[in-house]
């Protein structure tokens, strides 16, 4: 049998209101993720680690960080024919913009009729998580749906941010899918969890094309995926799942298999980080079987210097990128992106340094979350005072100092 032909896009049009003030300049999948990364390589690190090398991104919000990422850094060869291209709204209905994921599709079915696949993957750019699509689509090939939703195990409370899948026992067919439920219950073997969509969807292609053009013409819809696109199939009954806790993915360790962390609030940015820096992560960047692949710098390596008493440059269970140097001040916990200082007595904790940041001489950052190109004076205190925190910066709900790009801190 031949292999079939595997169309995939990226929906990365993400504003990401709840991530300000780290999207006050940048698109969500734009986000620096993990010190080197931005959100979106982890997408594009599945579709492509899978062979699947034909690939948009479509991009809208503040989009200029994000084009120059994918142009930069994501450069198949255009000689075998293969490319990650970054696409704008089409406006094939007129002079507008995507109303929706479903109508950011049908502003793109040009790109599907000029490659002709069998299948489309749709996968959004919002989350960290490592997997193997292929056996997704051998799944949807099987069963001959027209789409096939990618589902995992969610606490009920998450449901109101979900799209929340009923599915018939003993069958991947899906029975209902409802967008953001207010009153979801729990499953009938977990009453404190739901089974969610992850945002990844595989369609057959002339299933895809039909559904988002009768979308497309009616006016009373919302024109998105999971809110009328994923409905309209089910009732047709042509909609199965995937359960993610069956993906094997290459170079697993154990206790990292099925890691899925939906980054779409400060806290949850700020928790994956934290898991990434925990001893035995739940997430292992360092899987090289299944890499996750960005642009890498070209900086020198990360520095250590002074070793006096109380003086010392260090970082202890932490991440710490190319061209950093900790010049006598202390890291716990923390991730350092590359080109941070960490001046002498200073002391980061618990806390994402993004690129470029500048921590002076004394100064203490704990349970922080710093932009780019931030300056922190000597002997400026972060995290220490809450109070004095909120009269200058953002501080999420779960109490982590948001500082936004090239801001100046004072002491």
């Amino acid at each position: 049998m031949a292999r079939p032909r595997v169309f995939g896009i990226v929906l990365a049009g993400g504003e990401g209101k709840r991530l300000m003030p780290l999207t006050a300049d940048r698109a969500k999948p734009a986000v620096p993720v993990a010190g080197n990364y931005r959100l979106v390589d982890f997408a594009l690190s599945n579709l492509v680690n899978a062979g699947y090398l034909r690939i948009v991104t479509l991009t809208q919000y503040k989009s200029h960080s994000l084009d120059r990422h994918i142009t930069t850094a994501w450069r198949l060869s255009p000689l075998l024919g293969n490319y990650v291209a970054p696409v704008p709204a089409q406006m094939r209905r007129g002079p507008h913009w995507f109303a929706g994921s479903a109508d950011a599709i049908y502003q793109s079915l040009n790109l599907i009729y000029d490659e002709e696949p069998d299948y489309v993957c749709v996968f959004g750019a919002d989350h960290i998580y490592r997997m193997d699509p292929r056996q997704m689509v051998a799944q949807h090939v099987v069963t001959g749906a027209a789409v096939t939703v990618a589902g995992i195990r969610a606490p009920l409370e998450e449901a109101r941010r979900s799209g929340v899948i009923d599915r018939a026992a003993g069958s991947s067919r899906i029975l209902g899918f409802r967008e953001k439920p207010t009153d979801a219950v729990g499953l009938p073997d977990a009453p404190d969890q739901i089974f969610a969509s992850m945002g990844n969807y595989v369609f057959t292609t002339d299933a895809l094309i039909e559904a988002v053009t009768t979308d497309a013409a009616d006016e009373s819809s919302a024109h998105d995926l999971g809110g009328n696109i994923i409905p309209m199939l089910v009732g047709r009954g042509d909609a199965h799942v995937y359960d993610f806790a069956d993906n094997e993915v290459p170079g697993e360790v154990p206790g990292e298999e099925r890691y899925w962390r939906d980054v779409g609030t400060l806290d949850a940015y700020y928790d994956a980080h934290m898991d990434l820096v925990s001893v035995t992560p739940a997430f292992d960047l360092y899987n090289q079987e299944w890499p996750i692949l960005t642009w890498p710098d070209t900086l020198p390596p990360a520095k250590f210097v002074f070793a006096d008493e109380g003086r010392t440059g260090m970082a202890i269970d932490s991440a710490i990128c190319a061209g950093v140097v900790v010049s006598g001040g202390t890291v716990r916990r923390s991730i350092l992106s590359p080109g941070v200082r960490v001046h002498s007595y200073a002391e980061v904790e618990s806390s994402v340094l993004l690129h470029g940041v500048d921590v002076g001489r004394g100064a203490i950052v704990r349970n922080a979350i710093v932009d780019k190109n931030v300056k922190i004076a000597p002997g400026a205190q972060i995290g220490v005072d809450l109070e004095a925190d909120r009269a200058r910066f953002v501080v999420s709900d779960g109490g982590i100092v948001v500082i936004g790009k090239g801001a100046k801190v004072e002491a």
